[in-house]
């Protein structure tokens, strides 16, 4: 089975092109190696996957032939992930949103409106 149908399989992610473009942007291991959505995997494979800034550690237990409800497809797989606290996870959390809001407003060169005051912050005027 290709690692991408086990991803969506198993839940860890919503669709196959969510699973898929996590692997192409090197977000998914395969036993140590980045894993192409392609790969195929077998029981026993260990995935370390990340999902929004948690790394996920998974071992697969076995390759689901249907869709799964939520409960069953915790059961396909360990998870060696250790617990965070949720302060910790929330405190995540609030990183990533200031980390968000921090983001250059702007791309590209400045207005000539935004040059002039920039001009004046920096007492050039």
């Amino acid at each position: 089975m290709r690692i991408d149908k086990w991803l969506k399989m198993a839940r860890i992610f919503k669709s196959r092109e969510e699973a898929s473009r996590a692997c192409d942007l090197g977000r998914v291991k395969l036993n140590g190696y980045e894993a192409k959505s392609s790969k195929i995997v077998k029981a026993g494979d260990e995935i370390v996957v990340k999902v929004e800034n948690l790394y996920r550690t998974l071992t697969i237990k076995e390759l689901p032939t249907r869709g799964l409800s939520a409960k069953d497809a915790k059961l396909v797989y360990d998870e060696k992930t250790p617990d965070l606290p949720p302060d910790i996870i929330e405190m995540m959390k609030y990183q990533a949103a200031a980390d968000r809001r921090r983001q250059r407003e702007m791309k590209g060169r400045p207005t000539k409106k935004s040059r002039r005051e920039l001009d004046k912050w920096r007492g050039k005027m």
